[in-house]
């Protein structure tokens, strides 16, 4: 064990019945503030990342604490909910309107939209 001199006393066992499970006030505040920072840092580092194997990891990682990426594609394009990007002509009614790409995910938290997805929509053919 590591002497307390040190200043790195072993952290209580919070099973220990002496364990003061309370929080603090603000410790809330403070830790939900801290997930926010950490969210919008992981969301930097996935807009500049290079490897597949990275963003994976990382979108896995926001997704286990309730984080979701936004992909649109096939979706009916809703300007609450995407940012469009640019279009594609279709001479297919069925598509215009639809999202046919994804050019930025997106992401929410739970319920919340933290970043709208790029997408770029079908529009009808110019005649």
């Amino acid at each position: 064990m590591i002497a307390e001199a040190d200043g790195t006393a072993a952290a209580a066992d919070a099973s220990d019945p002496d364990v003061d499970l309370v929080a603090a006030p603000g410790d809330l505040e403070r830790a939900l503030s801290d997930r926010q920072a950490l969210i919008q840092l992981c969301l930097y580092a996935l807009d500049r990342a290079r490897s597949s194997g990275v963003v994976e990891r990382l979108e896995h990682g926001l997704a286990a604490i309730g984080v979701t990426a936004l992909r649109a594609e096939g979706e009916r394009f809703d300007p609450a909910r995407h940012e469009a990007g640019g279009a594609v002509p279709t001479d297919d009614p069925e598509l215009e309107g639809v999202v046919a790409e994804t050019e930025v995910v997106g992401f929410a938290d739970q319920d919340r939209l933290l970043r709208a997805p790029i997408v770029t929509v079908y529009a009808k053919r110019a005649q």
